[in-house]
């Protein structure tokens, strides 16, 4: 079950993951982490190549793993 919903952005891609980091300042965000760019494209409705720079919003579960894409 989800819970809240956090503001985040999309790094880069290395090869098919995309890193994403806490839409925060750069000071601020942790070490980024890694979740499928193809999963992530298709939620969001875009190629996964036009991720990077994208700012988007995602549900943060119980194990703090992000879910439920939108374009912020």
């Amino acid at each position: 079950m989800t819970t809240d919903r956090v503001p985040v952005r999309v790094l880069l891609l290395i090869g098919d993951q995309a890193e994403i980091v806490a839409d925060v300042p750069p000071e601020e965000r942790e070490k980024p982490a890694r979740y499928a760019a193809d999963e992530i494209a298709a939620a969001v409705g875009l190629p996964a190549d036009q991720l990077p720079g994208k700012r988007l919003t995602a549900h943060v579960d119980a194990d703090d793993r992000l879910s439920g894409w939108q374009l912020a």
